[in-house]
């Protein structure tokens, strides 16, 4: 995928990201926010999959697996968040990880839980 498509399509995915929070605003649990987003991005014309389960690979050996909030068009991981405050590194080392299990290359990880809809782009 060239870069400018990427670009666009994350661009794309934050859009129905600030949409659902300035419809929502802050304070729901993360599934509601996973709810909406699904509908702003079946609006905007995108596949996805909730829930993407992926194997983790040690040496050959299946040790284990994850699942994403959302694959979208098979080349974004989105991973969703509802804490107020500051987001720890944790979620960034979490999202990190699904990419790196993966073989996905672009993550987003957004927080709808301040007042804000935050977002950070993480690329492998």
């Amino acid at each position: 995928m060239i870069e400018d498509q990427k670009d666009s399509l994350t661009a794309t995915i934050i859009g129905c990201c600030y949409q659902v929070h300035n419809q929502l605003g802050p304070g729901f649990l993360e599934k509601i926010y996973a709810n909406a987003l699904k509908i702003q991005l079946k609006e905007a014309g995108l596949i996805f999959e909730a829930e993407k389960e992926f194997d983790v690979i040690f040496q050959n050996v299946r040790i284990g697996k994850f699942r994403c909030d959302l694959l979208v068009e098979d080349k974004v991981i989105v991973e969703l968040k509802s804490v107020t405050g500051f987001q720890p590194k944790l979620f960034q080392s979490q999202l990190l990880s699904y990419l790196k299990a993966s073989n996905i290359k672009t993550g987003l990880l957004i927080n709808f839980g301040n007042t804000s809809c935050e977002v950070k782009r993480l690329s492998m």
